[in-house]
């Protein structure tokens, strides 16, 4: 079957649960960006066990994207042309006991931060200055301010829509890297728990204050998705960036921030394609006058040179399998 024939397939089987050309880009963080072809509200487990069997009604690939807080997404402006999943309420619930919290794959961090912190946990105070969900924060093992996820991850709980089954996971099936971490395309996080250690909510609270303080002096504010490039082991990015004069860098509605080098900006109703460009512009210069080639941190979504990762469900009877390509894994913060 063509695309156009299995996205029509898939609209079929997953009849009113789906809606056609929903705006995508507005939910990013960037606020640009075109349309997802299917688009499907998800707030509990058996809504994920429907979109399996109507992927598995399709039997062919379809590309896949899962999306919480689209805060590391740049979504083309002529859209995404496959099935996305937005995580709603019911999958961003909080709960505390003892010292563990578990937060909903839709939950976000900088309020899982918050609530252990007032709670008198610690360990997860840095998440406070990740603008993504507890999913996204999984899929790309997420960082910053010295920690990561993998720090104080326990237990999270997927549901993996290639084979329709729930799976819980302990920290070791982790298997964590930088910005990487061992979920497929066709893992949605429903649930993550974080073991952390029982301190003083003073101290506690006053360290996300001075998170948030640092943010707010160091980083820009406006339509971004923070970080657009990894750092690579020879500097920080945002500082290759700006040994090369990049800073404040305009191409059409883009700008490279004037605050931060690894950050690009887009204007108000600009263009995603235009980020796009100017991201391309920035690795391009970079390597000729450094030799480092910078890798996006940012996952692309819908441009003709980065394909999105697809997943290929079969029935609990057969066999399921996943394809993973492109420049991600698959799933927004």
């Amino acid at each position: 079957m063509s695309a156009t024939d299995v996205l029509e397939v898939l609209a079929r089987a997953l009849g009113e649960l789906a809606r056609a050309d929903e705006p995508l880009g507005a939910r990013t963080t960037y606020r640009v960006g075109g349309p997802a072809a299917l688009w499907v509200d998800v707030d509990d487990e058996e809504t994920l066990d429907a979109v399996h069997r109507a992927l598995a009604a399709v039997g062919e690939p379809v590309p896949l994207l899962v999306v919480g807080k689209g805060s590391n997404l740049l979504v083309a402006d002529a859209g995404f042309q496959g099935l996305a999943l937005g995580l709603g309420p019911r999958l961003a619930e909080i709960e505390i006991a003892d010292h563990v919290v578990r937060a909903g794959g839709a939950a976000g961090m900088p309020v899982a931060a918050r609530r252990s912190a007032a709670a008198g946990l610690r360990g997860l105070e840095w998440a406070v200055g990740v603008p993504g969900s507890v999913g996204g924060a999984l899929r790309m093992n997420a960082g910053g301010h010295g920690s990561d996820t993998a720090g104080t991850l326990w237990r999270y709980r997927t549901f993996d829509l290639a084979a329709g089954v729930p799976r819980e996971h302990a920290s070791l099936d982790f298997r964590p890297r930088y910005r990487h971490s061992s979920l497929g395309p066709a893992d949605v996080v429903v649930w993550a728990e974080f073991s952390l250690r029982p301190g003083d909510v003073g101290e506690a609270e006053a360290l996300v204050a001075d998170i948030v303080r640092w943010r707010r002096r160091h980083q820009p504010g406006g339509s971004n998705a923070g970080s657009v490039f990894t750092n690579p082991p020879q500097a920080a990015a945002g500082e290759l960036i700006e040994r090369c004069a990049l800073k404040g860098r305009r191409l059409g509605s883009a700008e490279v921030s004037a605050k931060h080098a690894n950050f690009i900006q887009a204007d108000e109703g600009g263009s995603a394609d235009d980020v796009r460009r100017l991201l391309d512009l920035v690795r391009t210069v970079v390597a000729e006058q450094t030799g480092v080639v910078l890798v996006p941190e940012l996952l692309l979504v819908g441009f003709a040179d980065t394909p999105s990762p697809t997943v290929r469900a079969a029935s609990r009877s057969g066999q399921p399998s996943t394809s993973a390509r492109g420049a991600g894994d698959g799933a927004g913060g």
